[in-house]
């Protein structure tokens, strides 16, 4: 997966968490909640598992939008929702946060890089 696939992904799942949660802002993560959720995911090979499969839809999704089909992104998204839920809140606090993190930002280029690194872990 490349880095816009990685962007395209975080900005899909974070949406989609965020459609999902209350209508009060967000907190923003820090890297160190970025660090706590790649050592979780990291570490249990179910969980990287999912983490992964999050991943492919976010490709699929962005397939789907590209061509406009908004079923097929609906229904992706509801998978995706799922998966999250598997995660745990460490990992949808993190993306629900992360449209509040300037990726520009020490913090927002070091969680960026850790989402990087478990993709790498990720078969391609």
């Amino acid at each position: 997966m490349n880095l816009k696939s990685i962007a395209t992904v975080l900005v899909l799942t974070a949406a989609s968490v965020c459609a999902q949660a209350q209508q009060s802002t967000p907190a923003k993560p820090t890297k160190e909640d970025a660090q706590k959720v790649f050592k979780a995911i990291s570490s249990d090979k179910a969980k990287l598992q999912t983490f992964c499969d999050i991943a492919k839809l976010g490709d699929e999704m962005e397939k789907a939008n590209e061509k406009r089909d908004s079923k097929k992104f609906e229904e992706l998204s509801l998978k995706e929702d799922e998966l999250v839920k598997k995660l745990g809140t460490e990992y949808a606090t993190l993306m629900d946060g992360i449209q509040n993190v300037d990726p520009q930002s020490e913090d927002g280029q070091e969680i960026s890089s850790t989402i990087q690194a478990l993709d790498k872990l990720c078969p391609q």
